[in-house]
């Protein structure tokens, strides 16, 4: 029954992950098919691309969300340096007219957008908006034949003015990292947005939280149940549980307090439900590490309660800490190689509960039976009474 609560668990939350957007299952008007995508680590937003090494051109397409539906949305090439100031950026809005612009921009400085020609040349500029998000289209020459990586500034904004000049984004923490190196051979992003210390720190949190609660917890659940029918791994068993237990308690721990450290340098960013999940799971967790002292020993009339508020508590922590492992995923937005991987990991410890549930029942039902049987005077054997339904 526990397996069973603990797959379907699993289940859903692969179907929900998978409901995701990523840039693989993104469709365009054009039908254009691009050799390759990324789902960029901030702002949400995608970039396809096609790159064209014999004539030294790239064809993307980049899509975003605008901060608002009369917003703007932008991609840029920066060929020196890896900031705003210096991109050729192609800037897409909503007119007054309600027909979709793109132009180019130099952006020379924080002050402000200047539209013009850029220092390479762009082809093929269309836009669109629909579901929610805008499209560029463009066929973008490399600012250096024969250079296969680009520094990359992406943004979005939330108003135009009337003479359709965009109005300086929001400064959050997705906006100030929406920058990096694209290798267009790879696909990889690095530096810029990828780079800086905050996002390092982000990442520890995911990794440290994603090993404790969403890997060591349900391998240390599945070893109490799993290995502890056997006799001859008693007391093995219970020490290899205890101590995976305790260390994804350590672990759990640092990543929790480096969780709470980031939202006290994100004065303004919340993620109510990811801290609120979170929170519950320090508790509960605690409250395991707590029953290690406060074990009666077998045979004692409060072990069945204990019990009760052990395994509870125990598959409390497994499921809201895979849940919020995809929650964090969400919010960190990194390669779909990342979320991917861990899918197959938390599915083939599915996949090994359910096969060694199975085998756990076979054993505990051959035992009741050799036990129900007793040899008699004659060598026979005669069916004793059970209590068990």
């Amino acid at each position: 029954m526990a397996s069973c609560l603990f797959v379907v668990t699993v289940v859903l939350l692969i179907s929900s992950a998978h409901a995701q957007p990523t840039c693989a299952t993104q469709k365009f008007t054009n039908r254009e098919q691009y050799d390759r995508c990324v789902d960029l680590p901030q702002l949400g937003c995608y970039l396809h691309w096609s790159l064209d090494t014999a004539k030294n051109t790239v064809a993307i397409v980049f899509i975003a969300p605008p901060a608002t539906p009369d917003g703007w949305v932008s991609w840029a090439i920066n060929p020196t340096g890896e900031g705003m100031v210096g991109s050729q950026s192609l800037i897409a809005y909503t007119a007054a007219n309600g027909s979709m612009v793109v132009n180019t921009y130099n952006v020379s400085s924080y002050g402000g957008v200047v539209k013009g020609k850029l220092d390479f040349d762009v082809t093929d500029m269309k836009a669109e908006h629909s579901d929610g998000v805008m499209r560029i289209f463009a066929t973008v020459e490399l600012p250096e034949n024969g250079r296969t990586k680009v520094n990359q500034v992406w943004q979005v904004g939330g108003a135009v003015t009337e003479e359709g000049v965009p109005v300086r984004h929001a400064f959050g923490q997705g906006n100030l990292g929406s920058k990096g190196i694209l290798d267009l051979l790879s696909g990889e992003i690095s530096g810029g947005g990828s780079g800086n210390s905050k996002t390092k720190k982000r990442n520890i949190h995911g990794i440290l939280n994603t090993v404790s609660w969403g890997i060591l917890f349900p391998v240390g659940i599945m070893i109490a149940r799993y290995l502890r029918t056997f006799p001859a791994a008693d007391p093995a068993w219970f020490y290899l549980h205890g101590s995976l237990q305790v260390s994804a308690y350590g672990i759990g721990v640092a990543g929790w307090v480096t969780g709470l450290k980031l939202g006290s340098e994100s004065k303004g960013v919340e993620y109510t439900a990811h801290r609120n999940i979170g929170i519950t799971l320090f508790c509960l967790a605690t409250l395991q590490v707590l029953a290690l002292f406060l074990r009666p020993k077998k045979g004692h009339k409060i072990r069945f309660y204990w019990n009760i508020y052990h395994h509870g508590t125990g598959f409390a922590v497994a499921i809201l800490g895979i849940l919020n492992v995809f929650k964090g995923l969400e919010i960190l937005s990194p390669s779909s190689k990342w979320r991917l991987s861990y899918i197959i990991i938390i599915s083939s410890l599915g996949i090994i509960a359910i096969i060694l549930e199975a085998f756990t029942w076979i054993v505990v039902l051959k035992r009741k039976s050799n036990k129900a049987t007793k040899p008699n005077g004659n060598g026979d054997t005669t069916r004793r009474q059970s209590s068990a339904p």
